[in-house]
């Protein structure tokens, strides 16, 4: 039980910090994304932490397993280089030993990361999907600040307003679209005293109503501009022709409503969900037998070659989802068969380590030693 506690001690404290550092990379990453966003006036300031906040599950559902796998190969490989795997061993404890021990820690792992793909992870999804879509049905116009350039979306042109008040009214609005037709680049410029987004009730189409004021289109370079004076003038909004992805809708769904479908992008989202705490038990039994070393070679000379074994695992996983999203594999084979070849390759590398490379080594022993007598 000292052994035990004192492995399981070191693989938590290992994985922690790996986690940790991982979770900052992809946060940090992701901040700078949405960041971005807001500085375009896509989305409100306001709701940036709030979003990672709601999407931090997700991630830790994704970082956690590679986090442990490597966790695993960086403690025991400090074990085998500092000779202490050699001292347990002598005490009496076998390789069999060593992977129970990792194993129940492992199972631990893997209840902590289905917990999270099959209930925090999707809750937090939705509420992240909701806010964002929050901001999208605000508008564009709805989200400016006074005294500032904003890029339309779709690169369809600039606005700016001098200030807005606290209802939406806008003052000395300034918008410019171009659009390109037969006759060249068609450049439209509005110029209002006032403004405000409106939606109309017969359709909830979006309309920017402007008052007093002109609007000016024409060619660049040519004198064929025509410049109309209004009092009142409407421009339709154009509205979010971004499509979301099956993936996407089916990653914020709750499990049982997964259970109950027979949609293919939803037996693939739950299947997945299954698949992410399966994957942390096969990596663990992988990374046992690669992570043995010895101390001339040091503790980091496999994890190069083990985080390549990790990577086509997940690749594997991701080409199962996409087909069996596509119709073209089974449900009942979809992503299980990656499992059961990695999990043959676990057990190939378990016996590599233990039986079989002895048997081997010592049956060449005894042929040279037989060659020499």
């Amino acid at each position: 039980m000292i052994i035990f506690r004192y492995i399981a001690r070191d693989l938590f404290g290992t994985t922690v910090a790996v986690c940790a550092v991982l979770m900052l990379v992809i946060i940090s990453g992701r901040f700078v994304k949405y960041l971005a966003e807001a500085a375009a006036g896509m989305l409100d300031a306001n709701i940036l932490f709030a979003v990672i906040g709601y999407r931090l599950p997700g991630f830790l559902e994704l970082i956690l397993p590679l986090a442990f796998f490597l966790g695993i190969l960086l403690v025991y490989g400090r074990l085998y280089v500092d000779s202490e795997m050699t001292v347990l061993y002598a005490c009496g404890m076998s390789p069999s030993k060593l992977i129970v021990y990792t194993m129940v820690v492992a199972v631990f792992v893997a209840g902590i990361v289905a917990w999270l793909s099959f209930s925090v992870s999707p809750g937090g999804l939705a509420k992240a999907e909701a806010l964002l879509s929050a901001q999208k049905s605000r508008g564009e116009f709805e989200s400016l600040e006074g005294g500032k350039f904003y890029p339309l979306r779709g690169g369809r042109g600039v606005t700016y307003t001098e200030s807005i008040d606290d209802d939406g009214t806008m003052h000395e609005v300034f918008l410019s679209q171009s659009s390109i037709d037969s006759s060249g680049v068609r450049q439209v410029v509005v110029l209002a005293e006032k403004g405000r987004p409106k939606r109309a009730e017969e359709n909830g189409e979006r309309y920017l109503v402007l008052r007093n004021g002109y609007r000016i289109e024409g060619t660049p370079g040519r004198a064929d501009f025509q410049i109309t004076a209004f009092d009142e003038y409407g421009q339709r909004l154009e509205k979010d022709n971004k499509i979301r992805r099956h993936r996407e809708k089916a990653a914020i769904m709750s499990t049982a409503a997964l259970r109950a479908s027979d949609r293919p992008e939803h037996i693939a989202a739950l299947q997945w969900r299954y698949s992410v705490p399966i994957l942390v038990l096969v990596v663990s039994l992988m990374a046992v037998p690669l992570s043995r070393t010895n101390p001339r070679q040091g503790r980091f000379v496999k994890v190069f070659p083990a985080v390549l074994l990790y990577i086509s695992y997940l690749v594997g996983l991701n080409a199962a989802r996409g087909a069996l999203e596509d119709g073209e594999i089974s449900a009942t084979l979809g992503l299980w068969w990656v499992h059961g070849v990695f999990l043959m390759i676990a057990a190939s590398l378990l016996l590599w380590d233990s039986g079989w490379r002895g048997k081997r080594t010592r049956s060449s022993v005894t042929t040279v030693a037989g060659t020499g007598q």
